[in-house]
Order: C-alpha cells, then structure tokens, then sequence
C-alpha cells in the first residue's frame, strides 16, 4: 500500500511521515511495514517509520470498492479482537479494542448497504481509528500470523486473509480466553463471536481459501511458516504446526 510503502521510506531516510489513510487497514498506527519478497514468496518487512501526524479525512474512502472496503474493515476488527487477548494486552488497549469492533461492526453493513452514505463511512472509519489505537498498544497474534503467511506466500489481499483466519483462531483461543472472546463478543453483540465475523466477511465475498487459489497440498508450508512469525508467539495458546494446519484446513 502506499502507507507501507512510505514508511519503509520514512524508516530507510529518517524523513517525518504525514499519513492519510484512504481505506480502513491502521497500518498508520504501527512503525512497521511490510514487503513481499517475490523470490522466496514470503512477506518481510522492517520498523522504524517515523509517523508525526495522521489525517482522516471520510470523503476520502467514499470511492474505495466493495471487496476493499471490507477487507480493510475486516483487518481493523482482527486488530480489535486480538488486542483482547493477545500477550501484553493492557486495558487501554482493551478500551480501544472495545469501541473498535462497536463500531466496525455496527457501520461495516450499513457501508455495505449504502456505499456512498458519509455517515456510514465515518463510522466505519472511527471504527477502524480505535482498532488501530489499539493494535499499537498491543499487538498481534494468531490470526495475523496466518494471514501474513498466506498473503507472502501468495501476493494475497491481506485483508481477505484475516476475514478467512480470524473466526478459526477465536474458536482456538476460547478455551485459554474465555473472557477476552465473550469481550470480543458483547461488542459484536453476538453470542456467538467467530460465526458473526464470518457473517461479516461474506459481505466482501470471503469465504473459503480455495475461492482463492490456494494450494490444499500446500497448506503445510503455510502452517509451518505461520507457527514461525511473531503473532504466533504473541499468541495466548501456543499453536504447533499441526494446530495451524488443522486451522487453515477448515477454512479451505
């Protein structure tokens, strides 16, 4: 994205970086960027990007098409739900978890619905602003960990990958997490956390990874690369790569 790519800019010159963000995703909040290296088909990245403003401006995503729109929002909700449980949660960054997923939740069908409504799209937008505050007070975990694996392997939209990844990871969560996904929960105002995030993904048309071409006889190296990365770690259950395989299989 150009975010990222200005700041791997930022990062590489020590120049300031004003962002404007013009979908959803809150990569303005974090010093890290990502890049995928074509030849060893892996996403890597860096930090250091020096961000000394962001400006939001809603008019500005009225444009944004269907499957953008709700991938980017989707990546903004895992921002959200991971924050809540993930190693080195705190409560400020419960709070802006909390309020991110309300609201996501809330203006992510009404944009849907009415894409050029502004009011929905403002909405949707402070939504993601909370889930970014809170992805840079926390961090990652699981269901990055696989998207990042999959979208480096792959060069797909990292989004849709943590629309697909994040409903198995709240079920593999739960039993160490009780508390965090019934949190995660009450703000989607569903009893039922990983089967509404689903609901929500099938407004962009995510469904299943091979609507994506991804390999079944791959999904192995998918797994091991995942169990590798820095959300894996982060995360409040360890997963072996047999975890994250049987994860990846069924949402395949």
């Amino acid at each position: 994205s150009a975010i990222e790519t200005a700041k791997a800019v930022s990062a590489e010159t020590g120049l300031s970086l004003v962002a404007v963000p013009t979908t959803y995703a809150g990569a303005e909040w974090t010093p890290y960027f990502g890049m995928r290296d074509e030849a060893q088909k892996r996403k890597a990245g860096g930090s250091g990007a020096r961000t000394v403003a962001i400006v939001y401006e809603p008019e500005l995503t009225l444009g944004l098409p269907l499957e953008e729109t709700v991938g980017t929002a989707m990546n903004a909700l895992a921002h959200s739900a991971e924050a809540l449980y993930v190693e080195g949660r705190n409560a400020e960054g419960d709070a802006e978890a909390v309020v991110g997923a309300e609201l996501i939740a809330r203006w992510l069908p009404e944009t849907v619905a009415r894409p050029d409504d502004l009011e929905a799209r403002t909405g949707l937008l402070e939504g993601a602003v909370h889930a970014g505050k809170a992805l840079g007070l926390t961090g990652l975990a699981l269901a990055h960990a696989l998207a990042q694996a999959l979208g480096g392997r792959y060069g797909l939209p990292h989004g849709a990958m943590n629309a697909l990844t994040l409903p198995p990871t709240l079920r593999f969560n739960e039993p160490v997490a009780p508390g965090a996904i019934e949190q995660f929960g009450r703000a989607l105002e569903s009893d039922d956390p990983a089967a509404r995030v689903e609901e929500l993904a099938r407004l962009g048309g995510f469904a299943r990874l091979r609507d994506f071409d991804v390999p079944e006889d791959e999904l192995q190296l998918v797994a091991a690369e995942a169990v590798d990365r820095a959300g894996a770690r982060a995360n409040p259950r360890a997963a072996s790569s047999d975890d994250a395989l049987s994860l990846l299989r069924s949402i395949w």
